[in-house]
């Protein structure tokens, strides 16, 4: 064709192409229109209207797919173009549809011949239309002109008793305005006596919420100052006080210990004891580990709680996942906490177990065995950093056996003094027991 369909003959094919493309194997359809496969023929027209015109243009197979359709829904359609004539009774559309997908003879002069049809039609349509528009205006413009006479020579008594009354308005309004300039003359002095008041005011409350703002910052640095100037007074006496009893505690025990162990009887001081001299050391954690035991030996750990004032730190989740680490994490410190009670019972060694608490979203609500203290390292901080603080915090002397099988806690807590164990040396000690 030397010209674009007519847009009623497009519209018609499109539709009939929408209507037929849900029963075509989606693997025979253009690459085009396979993604509308699935829509309802409504939709298709709608969205894929643009895409169907064009394969029907360019692939002669698909189009010839939508013919057959149209030759199984409308067999005399077809029938009369394919022989050459075109029904009188059908619809030009139609016709003009039929002729452009089946391509027969002659199918461009009956697609122009309906397309032309379709426009007269349509202006006829549209001139008979306009007569009858034309015919109704007329006979609505006599109305509205006698009404609008009727109107008018109602509007001419009104405007009389309008202007009468409009003239005393006038009169009325000269006076209103002469009083409304007199009234506006003392409002805008009233109004610049009130903003310089407000502006005065506004001045003297900012000055005083700064001072008031300042004074409570002092107050609040003040008592801050204060406060930890007591707590810092007070935790360093307790701290100290601690340490020292803790530490004569430790001298006073273990030397208690030495003379019920060589059944040494009491005696005064004696004068020899006042000479400068080199006094044997009592046995320390570190000393234990020459009488030649293994180190897995539960023995070992027997003769290290059974030092006086010994103090057992133990990296608790080391050891559990050493030696149960297939039960969940709230079992493993159930079970290595019943054990360590009943170790603590029967050595009566102070025994702290450390657990990582640096990746819990919630404190863990426990209530710890008798004769065990339980701690969480807090946020940021590792199970392993928390068990050297412990042991920096022990007085220089007393005795400090830590249980882990980390090489960086083991290397951390031996410069601070205190003894390393592995943590099998504990599990096979609670395994005993």
């Amino acid at each position: 064709m030397d010209r674009p369909l007519p847009e009623g003959v497009r519209r018609r094919v499109v539709g009939l192409a929408a209507d037929a493309l849900g029963g075509i194997p989606a693997a025979d359809l253009p690459a085009s229109l396979r993604q509308y496969a699935k829509f309802t023929p409504a939709r298709r027209a709608k969205y894929a209207g643009t895409a169907l015109a064009a394969a029907l243009e360019a692939d002669p197979a698909f189009r010839l797919r939508i013919a057959d359709r149209l030759r199984l829904g409308q067999p005399d359609l077809v029938k009369s173009l394919e022989s050459g004539t075109v029904p009188g009774a059908a619809d030009p559309m139609d016709v003009a549809a039929g002729a452009y997908l089946l391509r027969t003879a002659g199918w461009t002069r009956v697609v122009v011949e309906a397309g032309e049809e379709v426009e007269r039609a349509g202006a006829e349509g549209a001139a008979a239309e306009a007569a009858r528009l034309v015919e109704k205006l007329q006979e609505e413009l006599a109305e509205a002109r006698a009404g609008a006479r009727a109107d008018l020579e109602r509007q001419r008594a009104e405007a009389e008793g309008v202007r009468k009354e409009a003239e005393a308005l006038r009169k009325r309004v000269r006076t209103l305005e002469s009083d409304t300039r007199r009234a506006q003359a003392e409002s805008r002095k009233l109004l610049s006596e009130l903003e310089a008041l407000r502006t005065a005011g506004a001045t003297e409350r900012s000055t005083a919420d700064s001072e008031v703002r300042r004074l409570k910052h002092r107050i609040t640095e003040l008592e801050t100052a204060v406060e930890t100037g007591r707590r810092s007074a007070r935790e360093g006496r307790t701290v100290e006080d601690m340490r020292l009893r803790l530490l004569l505690d430790t001298v006073l025990h273990s030397a208690q210990g030495l003379q019920r162990e060589l059944a040494l009887p009491v005696v005064q001081l004696r004068p020899a004891d006042l000479v400068d001299a080199v006094e044997p050391v009592s046995a320390s954690p570190n000393d234990v580990a020459r009488r030649g035991l293994a180190e897995d030996d539960p023995a070992l750990l027997d003769q290290l709680l059974a030092i006086p004032q010994v103090h057992l730190v133990v990296d608790g989740y080391n050891v559990t996942k050493s030696g149960y680490p297939a039960l969940p994490l709230e079992q493993q410190r159930m079970r290595l906490l019943g054990g360590l009670a009943m170790l603590a019972q029967r050595t009566q060694a102070e025994v702290t177990c450390v657990f990582d608490g640096q990746d819990l979203d919630v404190p863990v609500m426990m209530a710890p065995p008798r004769g065990v203290r339980v701690r969480f390292s807090r946020t940021g901080e590792t199970a392993d950093e928390l068990i050297r603080r412990l042991v920096r915090a022990e007085p220089q002397g007393r005795p400090v056996v830590v249980v882990s099988t980390d090489k960086e806690v083991a290397d951390g807590v031996r410069k601070a003094g205190a003894r390393p164990v592995a943590s099998i040396l504990l599990l096979n000690r609670l395994a005993r027991a």
